[in-house]
């Protein structure tokens, strides 16, 4: 019978070993794979919503921002769920959309769609997460290659920054949301 590993304490260091735990494999997994996760949500990010903010003065212009909006909540569900796996994140699930299509019409749709404050922060998760990929692609690649003995140190450290942005950006916004989930 075999146990998984305990999600790991946030706020101390791992212990010093020379072959970092599962734990610390896992966080490397996924601050490897922050760079070219982060550069996909990145360039969709950025078409959509430029794309969206840029033709608003037209008929398909804020249909369109809706939609890009819809897809950066998925995004934001992506990485909830990678934060969960990977890091052991306990991040609830934000409340979805109240209104569809179908009960009360397309612009009730539409005006509920821009106003989502789960889509803008996972927006804004997009944004913030290009140049936070970047650093922590490099200095994990270089620890793993040149700092072995510190790896499991600086993994932490990154990995923390990753648990409070997914926390900040990516959880329920307030209490009365998770009430009404």
């Amino acid at each position: 019978m075999t146990m998984s590993p305990t999600v790991p304490d946030n706020d101390r260091p791992p212990p010093a070993r020379l072959i970092p735990d599962p734990w610390t494999w896992k966080e490397i997994g996924h601050l490897l794979a922050n760079l070219p996760l982060t550069i996909v949500w990145f360039v969709y990010t950025v078409f959509m919503i430029g794309v969206g903010v840029a033709l608003a003065v037209t008929v398909i212009g804020l249909p369109l921002l809706a939609v890009g909006l819809h897809g950066a909540r998925l995004i934001g569900k992506a990485e909830r769920g990678r934060a969960r796996a990977m890091l052991g994140v306990p991040v609830d699930e934000p409340s979805p959309m109240e209104l569809s299509r179908r009960d009360k019409g397309f612009f009730a749709w539409l005006w509920s769609s821009l106003k989502d404050p789960v889509g803008w922060r996972a927006v804004l998760y997009s944004f913030v997460r290009l140049p936070w990929g970047v650093l922590t692609f490099a200095v994990t690649l270089v620890s793993f290659l040149v700092l072995w003995p510190l790896l499991p140190h600086i993994t932490r450290l990154l990995s923390n920054g990753d648990r409070a942005m997914v926390r900040a950006l990516l959880s329920p916004s307030d209490e009365l949301e998770r009430r009404i989930a």
